[in-house]
């Protein structure tokens, strides 16, 4: 029968033996007695009520997971470098990429001794792919930078997630006063030449290992020798010019409880720093340093002074030297800073060579009025000498649009939000206009060009593109200002780290640049080495600037009577233009939008000059919390 499934049920429950029941005789097409006749489709609904199907597994909740973490770090010189094994369980077929931290430096990576490429896309952290499911041990060879503060030394570590996060570091020499923020210290063992330290980091902590030397008394027989490497960066200004040697003492012999410099006699030694610096004494042509405890190995010493320099034609260069060292090396290199050039030179006990062979002192460094030498081996210090032909020009008189001095006011919260108004004095001779590219993920809040607000275009890679006013070329072509406010957010603060903030980058060189920034109190901060450098605040020098709202810091431009008429004349100016338009029922245009930065924490400026018409500047610093500045 089409259609139909017979199924057999049970018989009835009548004896084996009993006589069968008759039964009643069956119509012509009737199924047998005992049978039902049901649908397929209900057979089926039965057969998978029966029978359920079991489903089929879905994705992994997680591509991977981190489980364990283990680094072992020797302290070496101004890093802390070593090797880093990850634990890692991969869940998901295919591709799986593993992001690294930003502020960690990795060398190289190794799966199985197998290396494996390190992936670096614009806007996003180092990555590694991975593609092998199951557990993979990942050995990273890494090196984080060391820090150097009030004769103590540390280092950090980024948060990790790991379930498991231990650290064994290694540190040069016993007897060192540890402690250790965001983990546990689980061992501690001193030996004659280092001091092993093992610690386990708390889940989603960074971890910051410091340390101070205790000052002991040591004797040695042998009278001390060593050798030096000194490294001396001289900075051209209109008036003076600055000096930052940085220096390293390598024993070779016995100890060294002090050391001296010999300094040229118009030089003026400002600090001093160092890890194992406890004084310095300062007289003309002479710089004495006392250690905290006397160098066995080797130690940093960091240099910072000023002379006395004409501004332009020519000039001697200020040379430092140590004293009683058995061979000296390194170099000098000296930058004009400003609108100028070096014509010519002349050297003595010196061969020319490139900044990047001279360390990290001059990394970052990239200036066309930059020039560096190395000293010339087997010859003495005596010997050496260094002369500069510097040209100076105004640099409104030879370009077709230049900015003159930028400023930069920046007001970062623990919240990691950050509100800059970038001002620029501009002289133009022939641009229309001038594009700004904000700092990735920046929102505009107001531009103007004159003290008139603009409606900034946008270009096809996104820039802003202010309009610009065309003036007379030559010296005496006034400048004019153009005002950019942005509002940025980034991760907010924790306890410590380290943090990049960019500037915005133009399309027109800029002679001179000053950074007003401000933080919370709470936290102390310490500068990289860069383009910027740390200095006492200074007004704005171009007229362009001094006339635009009030510089946190800065002196007052005109007295206190004069400056609030000046206010409530404009404000009663922009109340009455607002009246009037707004009459009307509709504005012709939008009024300005003048926002007053709040003058609140901690106040740092920041100065650099000769930034390269397209180069996105920043600036980089490390913050702990817990110390004022």
């Amino acid at each position: 029968m089409t259609g139909l499934i017979w199924l057999f049920l049970a018989a009835a429950s009548a004896a084996p033996l009993a006589s069968p029941t008759p039964q009643p005789p069956l119509s012509p097409g009737a199924p047998p007695a005992g049978f039902v006749v049901i649908p397929v489709d209900d057979y089926r609904a039965l057969r998978s009520r029966a029978y359920p199907l079991e489903p089929e597994p879905g994705p992994p909740p997680v591509e991977w997971a981190l489980s364990r973490i283990d680094c072992d770090l020797r302290v070496d010189g101004d890093s802390a470098s070593g090797e880093a094994r990850l634990t890692v369980d991969v869940m998901k077929d295919g591709w799986v990429r593993l992001p690294l931290p930003r502020n960690l430096k990795v060398r190289s990576a190794r799966v199985d001794g197998r290396p494996v490429a390190l992936v670096a896309e614009p806007g996003r952290d180092p990555s590694i792919l991975l593609s092998k499911v199951g557990r993979v041990v990942l050995i990273l060879d890494i090196a984080t930078p060391m820090v150097s503060q009030s004769g103590g030394e540390s280092f950090a570590l980024p948060a990790s997630n790991a379930g498991v996060f231990r650290v064994l570091a290694r540190i040069p020499r016993p007897a060192v006063d540890l402690s250790v923020a965001g983990g546990v210290t689980a061992s501690k063992e001193e030996t004659d030449s280092e001091t092993r330290v093992s610690v386990s980091v708390r889940p989603g902590e960074n971890l910051q290992l410091s340390w101070r030397r205790r000052a002991e008394a040591r004797r040695s027989t042998l009278p001390p020798r060593f050798r030096s490497t000194l490294t001396e960066v001289v900075g051209l200004g209109e008036e003076n010019a600055t000096i930052t040697a940085n220096s390293t003492l390598e024993m070779i012999q016995g100890e060294a409880t002090a050391v001296s410099f010999s300094l040229p006699t118009d030089f003026v030694v400002n600090q001093v720093s160092g890890a194992l610096v406890a004084d310095w004494d300062f007289k003309p042509g002479a710089l004495s340093i006392t250690f905290l405890e006397a160098v066995e190995t080797s130690t940093r010493l960091v240099m910072l002074g000023e002379s006395k320099a004409p501004r332009e034609g020519s000039m001697s260069i200020p040379l430092v030297r140590m004293n009683g060292a058995e061979r000296e090396t390194g170099g000098v290199a000296v930058e004009v800073l400003g609108a100028g050039e070096i014509k010519a030179q002349r050297a003595q006990g010196l061969d020319p060579t490139d900044p990047s062979e001279l360390g990290e002192a001059l990394a970052g460094r990239d200036s066309p009025s930059l020039v560096a030498f190395r000293f010339r081996p087997l010859v003495a210090a005596d010997s050496r000498a260094l002369s500069l032909d510097v040209a100076r020009y105004t640099p409104q008189a030879v370009l077709l649009a230049n900015v003159e001095e930028a400023r930069y006011d920046s007001l970062v919260t623990d919240e990691g939000k950050r509100l800059t108004r970038a001002r620029y004095a501009i002289r133009n001779n022939q641009r229309s206009f001038l594009a700004v590219n904000l700092p990735r993920g920046a929102l505009l809040w107001s531009a103007s060009v004159a003290g008139k607000p603009v409606r900034p275009g946008l270009s096809p890679s996104g820039a802003l593109l202010l309009p610009l006013q065309k003036t007379r070329g030559g010296e005496e072509a006034p400048p004019f200002a153009a005002e950019v406010i942005y509002f940025e957010r980034a991760e907010p603060w924790l306890r410590n780290g380290n943090v990049s903030i960019a500037l915005p980058s133009l399309d027109l060189p800029i002679s001179r640049t000053g950074v007003v920034f401000h933080h919370s109190p709470e936290f102390r901060l310490t500068f990289d080495r860069g383009a910027f450098r740390q200095a006492e605040f200074e007004s704005p020098i171009s007229p362009a600037l001094t006339g635009i709202g009030l510089v946190p810091g800065a002196p007052p431009m005109a007295a206190p009577e004069k400056r609030k008429d000046e206010r409530d004349q404009a404000f009663q100016s922009l109340v009455d233009q607002f009246r009037q338009e707004s009459r009307s029922g509709r504005m012709s245009s939008s009024l300005p939008v003048q926002v007053a930065l709040p003058q609140v924490g901690s106040l740092v400026f920041l100065t650099s000059e000769l930034t390269a018409e397209g180069a996105s500047p920043s600036i980089g610093f490390a913050y702990q919390k817990g110390g004022r500045q």
